[in-house]
């Protein structure tokens, strides 16, 4: 059973990642930082839509530090964005 929840998960993931990749080609629209905020999005929503009610699986519990890395990431890229954003007076180097 477990194995089975483990690959609804595996699979929902890279059912989303595949679209979000189709879409942001169809769009014009396929950058590595639009794609990765895509699947971060897909990890976290495929993450609450595969949680088991009553017990949390090792392999749940270590998906953590993947969520935490990609939040990380994703702090990383809004940063980048505002210093894109923002004008050359502003920053001080």
């Amino acid at each position: 059973m477990a194995t089975q929840r483990r690959m609804r998960f595996v699979h929902g993931n890279l059912a989303w990642l595949l679209a979000t990749a189709l879409a942001l080609a169809l769009l014009d629209a396929l950058s590595y930082e639009l794609f990765f905020v895509c699947a971060l999005i897909g990890l976290l929503v495929v993450t609450e839509l595969t949680a088991p009610v009553s017990v949390s699986p090792a392999w749940r519990r270590r998906l953590r530090w993947l969520i935490a890395a990609g939040l990380l990431g994703f702090a990383a890229v809004v940063a980048k964005r505002i210093v894109e954003i923002l004008p050359p007076e502003v920053l001080p180097w």
